[in-house]
């Protein structure tokens, strides 16, 4: 006999849970686990973080899902170790050994680091690892890469806002650095480490990723996976931050009432506002976020908009002070 299925009851949740993501899952099942503690209807991440990485991983909920974008395209800073002498296929330590190569500890001095560390600093073209999402013909490079197929990959430009690199060990004690990187969206730390090595002349992988602030979001604001797992069911909603959270440098704009509700209908509003691309437009009356805005020439158009169910919900899960 066929043991019976609980359903689970879902309920409207909005906010955001900023997990410190384990090791081993994929963003996706991240999501989902957390997605089921809360037993939530709508949820989406903010972009992928590799399943070898760990780190900083904001997960968006209902009204939420509508500024994941905001993440996407946000700087995103990372701690990353490096073993040196050998190029692995993928370059992490997934991969399997493709080279071995000698090191010259005594000769990756100071000087040198501060060199490599400055030629890639700044704008950068990358070729994007045969081990990624990126589709070619509608199909996955990963895909190419595991049935043994090689294809052409066109560099791209990113942005490495800064770069730090110091020599280290590894956990198994062998010879590493350990780079510490800012960056914009689209850069693959693996494809990083990896030319840093070869620019040193020896060659490296990446043995372990951690990422440490997503956009202004700090590991330390994060919660683990285990935590919310053993927690009872009723302080996990103690985790799920307000939607806003992900608002922190937009300008703020207060509307009363009567301009709350014709911005709420997609109607653009006139004021002494200077421009601004990033606008939090809030409500005085009662108090809440309406979604996000730009101004120019004194006008505040909308570009995301809450919908009177979701503010409603919102407040009436807001305790009241």
């Amino acid at each position: 006999m066929n043991a019976t299925r609980t359903r689970v009851q879902r309920r409207p949740v909005h906010g955001v849970v900023l997990l410190d993501k384990p090791i081993g899952l994929s963003s996706n099942d991240a999501l989902q686990k957390v997605k089921w503690l809360l037993r939530a209807e709508k949820a989406g991440h903010t972009g992928t973080l590799d399943p070898l990485a760990t780190g900083v991983l904001p997960l968006c909920f209902g009204a939420a899902t509508k500024f994941s974008q905001l993440q996407l395209e946000a700087a995103k800073t990372y701690i990353a170790v490096a073993r040196l002498g050998q190029v692995t296929t993928p370059a992490d330590s997934g991969g399997e050994a493709a080279r071995e190569l000698p090191v010259d500890m005594a000769a990756i001095t100071p000087e040198v680091l501060a060199h490599v560390q400055q030629s890639f600093t700044g704008a950068i073209q990358q070729v994007p690892p045969m081990y990624s999402a990126l589709k070619k013909d509608g199909k996955a490079l990963y895909e190419y890469a595991r049935a043994g197929i090689e294809v052409e990959r066109p560099a791209r430009d990113v942005t490495i806002h800064a770069l730090d690199i110091v020599v280290c060990k590894d956990a198994d004690g062998m010879d590493a650095l350990q780079l510490t990187v800012t960056c914009s969206k689209g850069t693959y730390i693996r494809t990083l480490a990896e030319d840093v090595g070869e620019a040193l002349g020896c060659g490296a992988h990446l043995r372990s990723l951690r990422r440490t602030d997503t956009g202004g979001i700090g590991v330390d604001r994060c919660v683990s996976l285990d935590a919310l797992i053993n927690m009872p069911e009723e302080e996990r909603m103690a985790y799920v931050h307000p939607a806003d959270c992900l608002l922190h440098a937009h300008t703020r704009v207060t509307l009363d009432a009567r301009e709350s509700g014709r911005f709420l209908t997609g109607l653009r509003r006139r004021g002494d506002w200077p421009d601004a691309e990033a606008v939090a437009v809030y409500g005085d009356e009662p108090p809440a976020l309406l979604g996000v805005a730009h101004i120019t020439s004194g006008e505040l158009i909308p570009d995301r908009l809450l919908s009177p169910l979701e503010i409603q919900q919102i407040l009436e899960d807001t305790p009241r002070s």
